[in-house]
Protein backbone atom coordinates (compact mmCIF):
# COMPACT_ATOMS: atom_id res chain seq x y z
CA UNK A 1 0.00 0.00 0.00
CA UNK A 2 1.26 3.26 -0.81
CA UNK A 3 2.44 5.54 2.15
CA UNK A 4 0.32 8.72 3.37
CA UNK A 5 2.97 10.69 1.29
CA UNK A 6 2.84 9.12 -1.76
CA UNK A 7 -1.24 9.51 -1.59
CA UNK A 8 -0.95 13.03 -0.84
CA UNK A 9 1.29 13.77 -3.81
CA UNK A 10 -0.89 11.70 -6.31
CA UNK A 11 -3.78 13.96 -4.59
CA UNK A 12 -1.94 17.11 -5.76
CA UNK A 13 -0.72 15.89 -9.43
CA UNK A 14 -4.25 15.06 -10.52
CA UNK A 15 -6.19 17.93 -9.00
CA UNK A 16 -3.84 20.36 -10.26
CA UNK A 17 -5.54 20.54 -13.55
CA UNK A 18 -8.71 20.37 -11.89
CA UNK A 19 -7.90 23.45 -10.17
CA UNK A 20 -6.92 25.72 -13.63
CA UNK A 21 -10.26 24.48 -15.12
CA UNK A 22 -12.07 26.00 -12.14
CA UNK A 23 -10.05 29.09 -12.25
CA UNK A 24 -10.65 29.91 -16.54
CA UNK A 25 -14.58 29.38 -15.48
CA UNK A 26 -14.17 31.90 -12.18
CA UNK A 27 -12.36 34.41 -14.07
CA UNK A 28 -15.34 34.51 -17.32
CA UNK A 29 -17.70 34.74 -14.28
CA UNK A 30 -16.08 37.33 -12.16
CA UNK A 31 -15.73 39.74 -15.61
CA UNK A 32 -18.71 39.17 -16.97
CA UNK A 33 -19.61 42.46 -16.98
CA UNK A 34 -16.22 43.60 -18.97
CA UNK A 35 -16.44 40.93 -21.09
CA UNK A 36 -20.12 42.16 -22.01
CA UNK A 37 -18.64 45.68 -22.81
CA UNK A 38 -15.86 44.01 -24.83
CA UNK A 39 -17.50 41.14 -26.83
CA UNK A 40 -20.53 41.77 -27.11
CA UNK A 41 -21.88 45.81 -26.85
CA UNK A 42 -25.69 46.92 -27.24
CA UNK A 43 -27.50 49.60 -26.44
CA UNK A 44 -28.49 47.86 -23.51
CA UNK A 45 -26.16 46.45 -20.83
CA UNK A 46 -28.95 44.09 -19.81
CA UNK A 47 -28.50 42.80 -23.25
CA UNK A 48 -24.98 42.39 -23.69
CA UNK A 49 -25.11 41.06 -19.96
CA UNK A 50 -26.95 38.18 -21.17
CA UNK A 51 -25.24 37.87 -24.24
CA UNK A 52 -22.09 37.36 -22.24
CA UNK A 53 -23.33 35.15 -19.26
CA UNK A 54 -25.26 33.24 -22.25
CA UNK A 55 -21.39 32.42 -24.05
CA UNK A 56 -20.63 31.61 -20.41
CA UNK A 57 -23.33 28.45 -20.04
CA UNK A 58 -22.91 27.61 -23.97
CA UNK A 59 -19.34 25.99 -22.74
CA UNK A 60 -21.62 23.67 -20.30
CA UNK A 61 -23.92 22.59 -23.46
CA UNK A 62 -19.91 20.80 -24.74
CA UNK A 63 -19.70 18.69 -21.56
CA UNK A 64 -22.40 15.97 -22.30
CA UNK A 65 -19.89 15.21 -25.49
CA UNK A 66 -16.62 16.03 -24.15
CA UNK A 67 -18.22 13.04 -20.94
CA UNK A 68 -18.87 10.53 -23.78
CA UNK A 69 -16.31 10.73 -26.09
CA UNK A 70 -13.27 11.76 -23.68
CA UNK A 71 -15.08 9.67 -20.68
CA UNK A 72 -15.36 6.56 -23.45
CA UNK A 73 -11.37 7.14 -24.30
CA UNK A 74 -10.25 7.67 -20.64
CA UNK A 75 -12.09 4.39 -19.36
CA UNK A 76 -10.71 2.34 -22.70
CA UNK A 77 -7.19 3.57 -22.46
CA UNK A 78 -6.51 4.55 -18.82
CA UNK A 79 -6.73 7.58 -16.56
CA UNK A 80 -3.57 9.29 -16.91
CA UNK A 81 -3.57 9.82 -20.33
CA UNK A 82 -7.52 11.25 -21.02
CA UNK A 83 -6.64 13.32 -18.12
CA UNK A 84 -3.77 15.11 -19.94
CA UNK A 85 -5.82 15.35 -22.99
CA UNK A 86 -8.07 17.12 -21.28
CA UNK A 87 -5.69 19.88 -19.90
CA UNK A 88 -3.77 20.27 -22.87
CA UNK A 89 -7.95 21.06 -25.01
CA UNK A 90 -8.98 23.26 -21.76
CA UNK A 91 -5.52 25.59 -22.64
CA UNK A 92 -6.41 26.50 -25.78
CA UNK A 93 -9.55 27.54 -24.82
CA UNK A 94 -8.39 29.91 -22.23
CA UNK A 95 -5.74 31.25 -24.51
CA UNK A 96 -8.37 31.62 -27.51
CA UNK A 97 -10.37 33.91 -24.81
CA UNK A 98 -7.17 35.82 -23.33
CA UNK A 99 -5.93 37.31 -26.53
CA UNK A 100 -8.63 37.58 -29.04
CA UNK A 101 -9.64 41.38 -29.86
CA UNK A 102 -12.74 43.28 -28.89
CA UNK A 103 -15.77 43.64 -30.76
CA UNK A 104 -14.66 47.02 -31.93
CA UNK A 105 -11.92 45.75 -33.61
CA UNK A 106 -12.54 42.48 -34.70
CA UNK A 107 -16.57 43.00 -35.32
CA UNK A 108 -18.63 39.30 -34.92
CA UNK A 109 -15.50 37.55 -35.41
CA UNK A 110 -14.65 38.54 -31.55
CA UNK A 111 -17.72 37.26 -30.22
CA UNK A 112 -17.27 34.21 -31.91
CA UNK A 113 -13.45 33.25 -30.99
CA UNK A 114 -15.06 33.66 -27.48
CA UNK A 115 -17.74 31.18 -28.04
CA UNK A 116 -15.30 28.41 -29.57
CA UNK A 117 -13.06 29.21 -27.02
CA UNK A 118 -16.01 28.65 -24.28
CA UNK A 119 -16.76 25.26 -26.20
CA UNK A 120 -13.20 24.10 -25.80
CA UNK A 121 -13.19 24.88 -22.37
CA UNK A 122 -16.58 22.97 -21.76
CA UNK A 123 -15.35 20.05 -23.80
CA UNK A 124 -12.53 18.97 -21.88
CA UNK A 125 -14.21 20.10 -18.67
CA UNK A 126 -16.95 17.24 -19.53
CA UNK A 127 -14.80 14.66 -18.53
CA UNK A 128 -11.91 16.40 -16.28
CA UNK A 129 -14.08 16.79 -12.83
CA UNK A 130 -15.36 12.89 -13.90
CA UNK A 131 -11.86 11.90 -14.47
CA UNK A 132 -10.35 13.47 -11.74
CA UNK A 133 -13.05 11.76 -9.50
CA UNK A 134 -12.63 8.60 -10.37
CA UNK A 135 -9.01 8.45 -9.78
CA UNK A 136 -9.28 9.98 -6.37
CA UNK A 137 -11.41 7.14 -5.59
CA UNK A 138 -9.75 3.85 -7.05
CA UNK A 139 -6.67 5.17 -4.93
CA UNK A 140 -8.17 5.72 -2.24
CA UNK A 141 -7.53 4.05 1.31
CA UNK A 142 -10.26 2.04 2.39
CA UNK A 143 -13.43 3.53 4.67
CA UNK A 144 -11.46 7.20 3.51
CA UNK A 145 -13.26 7.47 -0.29
CA UNK A 146 -15.45 10.18 0.85
CA UNK A 147 -12.65 12.32 1.94
CA UNK A 148 -10.02 11.36 -0.89
CA UNK A 149 -12.41 12.35 -3.46
CA UNK A 150 -13.74 15.37 -1.52
CA UNK A 151 -10.24 16.74 -3.00
CA UNK A 152 -11.62 17.18 -6.23
CA UNK A 153 -14.36 19.55 -5.26
CA UNK A 154 -11.78 21.26 -2.91
CA UNK A 155 -9.29 21.93 -5.68
CA UNK A 156 -11.55 24.17 -7.39
CA UNK A 157 -12.58 26.15 -4.15
CA UNK A 158 -8.61 26.82 -4.35
CA UNK A 159 -9.06 28.48 -7.83
CA UNK A 160 -12.26 30.49 -6.95
CA UNK A 161 -9.66 32.02 -3.64
CA UNK A 162 -6.95 32.71 -6.28
CA UNK A 163 -9.35 34.23 -8.78
CA UNK A 164 -10.83 36.48 -6.52
CA UNK A 165 -7.71 37.34 -4.62
CA UNK A 166 -6.00 38.60 -8.29
CA UNK A 167 -9.49 40.12 -8.82
CA UNK A 168 -9.06 42.47 -5.48
CA UNK A 169 -5.75 43.64 -6.16
CA UNK A 170 -6.48 44.29 -9.99
CA UNK A 171 -8.48 46.74 -8.32
CA UNK A 172 -6.34 48.10 -6.05
CA UNK A 173 -3.53 48.79 -9.19
CA UNK A 174 -6.23 49.67 -11.71
CA UNK A 175 -9.39 51.99 -12.07
CA UNK A 176 -12.56 50.95 -13.08
CA UNK A 177 -11.91 52.01 -16.48
CA UNK A 178 -8.76 50.12 -17.12
CA UNK A 179 -10.36 47.29 -15.42
CA UNK A 180 -12.90 47.45 -18.33
CA UNK A 181 -10.87 47.68 -20.91
CA UNK A 182 -7.64 45.62 -20.81
CA UNK A 183 -7.51 44.47 -16.39
CA UNK A 184 -9.90 41.57 -16.84
CA UNK A 185 -7.65 39.85 -19.36
CA UNK A 186 -5.03 39.45 -16.87
CA UNK A 187 -6.41 36.76 -14.79
CA UNK A 188 -6.77 34.90 -17.84
CA UNK A 189 -3.13 35.51 -19.11
CA UNK A 190 -2.30 34.38 -15.22
CA UNK A 191 -4.41 31.12 -16.48
CA UNK A 192 -2.15 30.49 -19.34
CA UNK A 193 1.27 31.19 -17.84
CA UNK A 194 0.81 28.23 -15.39
CA UNK A 195 -0.18 25.81 -17.84
CA UNK A 196 3.22 24.94 -18.80
CA UNK A 197 3.89 23.80 -15.12
CA UNK A 198 0.57 22.16 -14.21
CA UNK A 199 1.68 19.94 -17.71
CA UNK A 200 4.25 18.62 -16.23
CA UNK A 201 2.97 18.12 -12.55
CA UNK A 202 0.15 16.02 -14.29
CA UNK A 203 2.45 13.65 -16.80
CA UNK A 204 3.98 12.79 -13.22
CA UNK A 205 0.28 10.83 -12.76
CA UNK A 206 0.93 7.31 -12.49
CA UNK A 207 -2.00 5.09 -13.57
CA UNK A 208 -4.65 3.83 -11.10
CA UNK A 209 -4.06 -0.33 -10.06
CA UNK A 210 -7.60 -0.61 -10.21
CA UNK A 211 -7.81 0.24 -13.50
CA UNK A 212 -4.05 -1.88 -14.54
CA UNK A 213 -5.47 -4.79 -12.96
CA UNK A 214 -8.95 -4.58 -15.24
CA UNK A 215 -8.85 -7.24 -17.95
CA UNK A 216 -10.78 -6.35 -20.49
CA UNK A 217 -10.56 -2.53 -21.63
CA UNK A 218 -14.20 -1.52 -23.31
CA UNK A 219 -14.68 -0.42 -26.70
CA UNK A 220 -16.69 2.82 -27.43
CA UNK A 221 -19.24 0.84 -28.46
CA UNK A 222 -19.37 -1.14 -25.75
CA UNK A 223 -19.28 1.48 -23.39
CA UNK A 224 -22.13 3.12 -25.43
CA UNK A 225 -24.37 -0.07 -25.01
CA UNK A 226 -23.77 -0.50 -21.14
CA UNK A 227 -24.79 3.40 -20.53
CA UNK A 228 -27.87 2.95 -22.49
CA UNK A 229 -28.49 -0.04 -19.85
CA UNK A 230 -27.95 2.01 -16.87
CA UNK A 231 -29.36 5.61 -17.88
CA UNK A 232 -31.53 5.92 -15.31
CA UNK A 233 -29.33 5.39 -13.33
CA UNK A 234 -27.33 8.03 -15.31
CA UNK A 235 -30.78 10.62 -14.89
CA UNK A 236 -30.96 9.82 -11.45
CA UNK A 237 -27.15 10.77 -10.85
CA UNK A 238 -27.67 14.17 -12.55
CA UNK A 239 -30.82 14.88 -11.17
CA UNK A 240 -28.41 14.59 -7.83
CA UNK A 241 -25.71 16.74 -9.22
CA UNK A 242 -28.16 19.43 -10.15
CA UNK A 243 -28.22 20.51 -5.84
CA UNK A 244 -24.01 21.30 -6.42
CA UNK A 245 -23.65 22.67 -9.48
CA UNK A 246 -26.35 25.67 -8.98
CA UNK A 247 -25.29 25.98 -5.82
CA UNK A 248 -21.66 26.10 -6.34
CA UNK A 249 -21.64 28.62 -9.31
CA UNK A 250 -24.55 30.35 -7.26
CA UNK A 251 -22.40 31.64 -4.68
CA UNK A 252 -19.06 31.87 -6.54
CA UNK A 253 -19.51 32.61 -9.95
CA UNK A 254 -22.22 34.86 -9.89
CA UNK A 255 -21.50 36.34 -6.70
CA UNK A 256 -19.78 40.02 -8.53
CA UNK A 257 -22.20 40.33 -10.96
CA UNK A 258 -25.24 40.09 -8.05
CA UNK A 259 -22.94 41.97 -5.70
CA UNK A 260 -22.61 44.87 -8.04
CA UNK A 261 -25.67 45.15 -10.16
CA UNK A 262 -28.06 44.18 -7.66
CA UNK A 263 -26.70 45.25 -4.24
CA UNK A 264 -24.89 48.13 -5.94
CA UNK A 265 -21.51 47.16 -3.57
CA UNK A 266 -18.53 47.94 -5.28
CA UNK A 267 -16.20 45.49 -7.24
CA UNK A 268 -13.96 44.86 -4.06
CA UNK A 269 -16.80 43.99 -1.73
CA UNK A 270 -18.11 41.59 -3.74
CA UNK A 271 -14.38 39.99 -4.50
CA UNK A 272 -13.77 39.61 -1.03
CA UNK A 273 -17.00 37.97 -0.21
CA UNK A 274 -16.18 35.52 -2.98
CA UNK A 275 -12.67 35.24 -1.70
CA UNK A 276 -14.51 33.98 1.81
CA UNK A 277 -16.33 31.93 -0.19
CA UNK A 278 -13.32 29.55 -1.64
CA UNK A 279 -12.06 29.48 2.00
CA UNK A 280 -15.07 28.08 3.29
CA UNK A 281 -15.94 25.87 0.69
CA UNK A 282 -12.39 24.50 0.87
CA UNK A 283 -12.32 23.65 4.78
CA UNK A 284 -16.30 22.00 4.75
CA UNK A 285 -15.71 19.89 1.71
CA UNK A 286 -13.18 17.68 3.33
CA UNK A 287 -14.59 17.36 6.38
CA UNK A 288 -17.87 16.55 5.00
CA UNK A 289 -16.54 13.97 3.13
CA UNK A 290 -14.95 12.45 6.33
CA UNK A 291 -18.19 13.11 7.84
CA UNK A 292 -19.54 10.44 5.03
CA UNK A 293 -17.53 8.40 5.34
CA UNK A 294 -18.18 7.57 8.85
CA UNK A 295 -22.16 7.85 8.61
CA UNK A 296 -23.35 7.29 4.96
CA UNK A 297 -23.77 9.99 2.18
CA UNK A 298 -27.70 9.68 2.96
CA UNK A 299 -27.89 11.61 5.99
CA UNK A 300 -25.98 14.50 4.80
CA UNK A 301 -27.47 14.79 1.00
CA UNK A 302 -31.08 14.67 3.04
CA UNK A 303 -30.21 17.30 5.64
CA UNK A 304 -28.48 20.11 3.05
CA UNK A 305 -31.48 19.43 0.57
CA UNK A 306 -34.26 20.35 3.19
CA UNK A 307 -32.08 23.17 4.85
CA UNK A 308 -31.71 24.62 1.03
CA UNK A 309 -35.27 24.13 0.93
CA UNK A 310 -36.52 25.71 3.77
CA UNK A 311 -33.34 28.93 4.17
CA UNK A 312 -32.27 29.96 0.48
CA UNK A 313 -35.04 32.08 -0.50
CA UNK A 314 -35.79 33.66 2.82
CA UNK A 315 -31.92 34.38 2.78
CA UNK A 316 -31.63 35.88 -0.42
CA UNK A 317 -35.18 37.99 0.53
CA UNK A 318 -33.41 39.22 3.70
CA UNK A 319 -30.29 40.29 2.14
CA UNK A 320 -31.44 42.45 -0.69
CA UNK A 321 -34.31 43.76 1.72
CA UNK A 322 -30.94 44.65 3.99
CA UNK A 323 -28.22 44.52 1.26
CA UNK A 324 -24.27 45.72 2.57
CA UNK A 325 -20.85 43.78 2.92
CA UNK A 326 -21.46 42.20 6.14
CA UNK A 327 -24.65 40.66 4.97
CA UNK A 328 -23.89 39.46 1.67
CA UNK A 329 -20.85 37.75 3.43
CA UNK A 330 -23.50 35.60 6.05
CA UNK A 331 -25.71 34.41 3.60
CA UNK A 332 -23.01 33.80 1.40
CA UNK A 333 -21.24 31.28 3.90
CA UNK A 334 -24.64 29.79 5.00
CA UNK A 335 -25.01 28.63 1.87
CA UNK A 336 -21.19 27.68 1.34
CA UNK A 337 -22.33 25.24 4.62
CA UNK A 338 -25.06 23.62 2.44
CA UNK A 339 -23.17 23.14 -0.72
CA UNK A 340 -20.20 21.78 1.60
CA UNK A 341 -22.05 19.09 3.11
CA UNK A 342 -23.86 17.88 0.43
CA UNK A 343 -21.13 17.79 -2.38
CA UNK A 344 -18.43 15.82 0.17
CA UNK A 345 -21.37 13.15 0.24
CA UNK A 346 -22.82 13.63 -3.74
CA UNK A 347 -19.53 12.98 -5.72
CA UNK A 348 -18.19 10.39 -3.74
CA UNK A 349 -21.46 8.86 -3.85
CA UNK A 350 -22.06 9.38 -7.91
CA UNK A 351 -18.41 7.25 -8.33
CA UNK A 352 -20.22 4.45 -6.37
CA UNK A 353 -23.44 3.95 -8.26
CA UNK A 354 -21.68 3.77 -11.68
CA UNK A 355 -20.37 0.73 -13.20
CA UNK A 356 -16.44 0.00 -13.20
CA UNK A 357 -16.55 -0.52 -16.53
CA UNK A 358 -17.89 2.84 -17.52
CA UNK A 359 -17.26 5.07 -14.55
CA UNK A 360 -15.69 7.78 -15.91
CA UNK A 361 -18.14 8.18 -18.70
CA UNK A 362 -20.98 7.65 -16.46
CA UNK A 363 -19.77 9.98 -13.78
CA UNK A 364 -19.05 12.37 -16.40
CA UNK A 365 -22.43 12.28 -18.65
CA UNK A 366 -24.54 13.00 -15.12
CA UNK A 367 -22.71 15.51 -14.47
CA UNK A 368 -22.23 17.10 -17.77
CA UNK A 369 -26.22 17.15 -17.79
CA UNK A 370 -26.61 18.60 -14.80
CA UNK A 371 -24.24 21.74 -15.58
CA UNK A 372 -25.18 22.00 -19.25
CA UNK A 373 -29.15 22.43 -17.91
CA UNK A 374 -29.16 23.99 -14.92
CA UNK A 375 -25.57 24.66 -13.27
CA UNK A 376 -23.74 26.14 -15.51
CA UNK A 377 -26.58 28.36 -16.90
CA UNK A 378 -27.39 29.66 -13.31
CA UNK A 379 -25.58 33.13 -13.55
CA UNK A 380 -27.67 33.80 -16.23
CA UNK A 381 -31.46 32.08 -15.09
CA UNK A 382 -30.75 34.53 -12.01
CA UNK A 383 -30.16 37.61 -13.81
CA UNK A 384 -33.28 36.44 -16.06
CA UNK A 385 -35.55 35.58 -13.57
CA UNK A 386 -34.75 38.98 -11.30
CA UNK A 387 -35.62 41.28 -14.55
CA UNK A 388 -38.88 38.98 -15.44
CA UNK A 389 -39.75 38.76 -11.83
CA UNK A 390 -38.78 42.09 -10.61
CA UNK A 391 -37.68 40.54 -7.33
CA UNK A 392 -33.73 40.71 -6.51
CA UNK A 393 -34.60 37.34 -4.02
CA UNK A 394 -35.28 35.15 -7.22
CA UNK A 395 -31.71 33.48 -7.12
CA UNK A 396 -33.46 31.58 -3.90
CA UNK A 397 -35.89 30.44 -6.09
CA UNK A 398 -33.33 29.12 -8.39
CA UNK A 399 -31.19 27.25 -5.71
CA UNK A 400 -34.67 25.90 -4.25
CA UNK A 401 -35.83 24.14 -7.21
CA UNK A 402 -32.17 22.44 -7.63
CA UNK A 403 -32.56 21.63 -3.80
CA UNK A 404 -35.93 19.88 -4.55
CA UNK A 405 -34.32 17.89 -7.53
CA UNK A 406 -31.38 17.04 -5.05
CA UNK A 407 -34.06 15.87 -2.27
CA UNK A 408 -36.24 13.69 -4.61
CA UNK A 409 -33.31 12.13 -6.45
CA UNK A 410 -31.71 11.15 -3.38
CA UNK A 411 -34.98 9.63 -1.71
CA UNK A 412 -35.22 7.57 -5.00
CA UNK A 413 -31.39 6.18 -4.69
CA UNK A 414 -31.59 5.37 -1.38
CA UNK A 415 -35.40 3.57 -1.58
CA UNK A 416 -34.25 0.62 -0.38
CA UNK A 417 -33.34 2.19 2.76
CA UNK A 418 -29.89 2.02 2.42
CA UNK A 419 -27.52 4.21 4.89
CA UNK A 420 -24.74 3.90 2.11
CA UNK A 421 -24.98 4.03 -1.31
CA UNK A 422 -23.04 0.78 -3.38
CA UNK A 423 -22.02 0.35 -6.54
CA UNK A 424 -24.54 -1.85 -8.65
CA UNK A 425 -23.36 -5.09 -10.55
CA UNK A 426 -22.27 -3.74 -13.83
CA UNK A 427 -24.78 -4.89 -17.00
CA UNK A 428 -22.06 -7.33 -19.05
CA UNK A 429 -21.51 -5.51 -22.39
CA UNK A 430 -22.12 -7.34 -25.13
CA UNK A 431 -19.82 -7.28 -28.34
Amino acid sequence: MASNTGKGKAIFRVVSGNFLEMFDFMVYGFYATAIAKTFFPTDSAFASLMLSLATFGAGFLMRPLGAIFLGAYIDRHGRRQGLIITLAMMAMGTVLIAVVPGYATLGLAAPLLVLVGRLLQGFSAGVELGGVSVYLAEISTPGRKGFFVSWQSASQQAAVVFAALIGVALNHWLSPEQMGDWGWRVPFLIGCSIVPAIFIIRRSLEETPEFQARKHRPTLGEIMRSIGQNFGLVLGGMALVVMTTVSFYLITAYTPTFGKTELHLSDLESLLVAVAVGVSNFIWLPIMGSVSDRIGRKPLLLAATILALITAYPALSWLVANPSFEHLLMVQLWLSFLYGSYNGAMVVALTEIMPAEVRTTGFSLAYSLATATFGGFTPLACTYLIHVLDNKAAPGIWLSGAAAMGLIATLILFRKGKNRLEAPQAVPARS
